[in-house]
């Protein structure tokens, strides 16, 4: 079917207080087990191209794009592609000709100040050209090989009073909240604060997104969801699935050199991922097919 867009995904899962999945994929693997998991359940889904997965990609943004494009238009449910923690700003301005109808802008590394002046600039250009847009506030941490704040740092949260005034002054349509999640986690032993993302939501007007979601075990996630997240930004958990598989495969097989027979295995695996992961959100948002 037609590319969707995150925007029209999230408002349906804010609408029906559900939330959209969105999955970071880095190979053509990625982007077929992201759609086949989400097609097995029925439901939308958003296939997201990180800038560091774009700098692996040789810096080239367009093959991975055009790929995800031509799968998600043979897609039998609704799925957008969204550019993910975009810092480089000649890198969000290649997404329109690339078929993306997001990006996440991510300045939240710098002072309150320049990231709101950074963040502004950002949305003015995507709004002018149709792009939703989203920023992050607080510090996730893990990311780029970091590890994640402890609970207690400054900036590891996001601050209720702060965050409404960056919405209203940067003009974003959603924002990634820091509620206690890491990216890059490998374990599933993440825990959200809900007291926090209670306040977060009443005092919001935009969809709340959540980054660092591979650390949450399903309980975590379902909360989130409930407790008004409408958008749940997955990674690690693929590579993980995807490299388990390969693994064992390898191990008991190792005279295997046909790259497909351990790459079917891995991709199967990270199918099965996504499918759990989206069910464990809750029912998929209204509207879906």
């Amino acid at each position: 079917m037609p590319l969707t867009t995150t925007g029209d995904l999230v408002t349906r899962a804010a609408a029906a207080r559900s939330a959209v999945a969105a999955f970071n994929v880095i190979t053509l693997e990625h982007i077929e087990a992201v759609i086949a998991g989400a097609e097995s359940v029925n439901a939308p889904v958003v296939l997201q191209v990180s800038e560091n997965a774009v700098k692996f990609r040789y810096g080239r943004l367009h093959p991975l794009a055009r790929a995800a494009v031509t799968a998600a238009e043979r897609a039998t449910v609704p799925v957008a592609l969204h550019l993910d923690h975009v810092k480089s700003d000649a890198l969000l301005r290649q997404a329109p000709d690339a078929g993306f109808g997001s990006v996440m802008y991510d300045a939240a590394g710098l002072p309150y100040a320049e990231n709101l002046a950074a963040t502004r600039a950002a949305a003015d250009w995507a709004h002018a050209r149709g792009l939703w847009i989203e920023a992050e506030l607080g510090q996730i941490g893990g990311k780029d090989g970091r590890p994640p704040l402890d609970a207690h740092a400054p900036g590891a949260r996001t601050d209720p009073d702060q965050a409404r005034a960056f919405v209203a002054d940067s003009g974003v349509d959603a924002l990634a909240v820091a509620i206690g999640t890491s990216h890059a986690m490998t374990s599933r032993t993440a825990a959200i604060d809900r007291t926090l993302l209670e306040r977060l939501s009443a005092a919001l007007d935009v969809p709340l997104v959540l980054h660092g979601s591979s650390g949450l075990p399903d309980p975590e996630l379902a909360a989130a969801v409930a407790g008004g997240i409408t958008k749940v930004n997955v990674g690690t958990a693929l590579n993980i699935a995807m490299t388990r598989a390969i693994r064992k495969y390898l191990a008991a097989h190792p005279e295997a050199v046909d790259s497909r027979s351990y790459l079917t295995v891995g991709r199967d695996a990270m199918t099965r991922t996504v499918a759990a992961l989206i069910r464990a959100l809750g029912p998929a948002p209204a509207g879906s097919p």
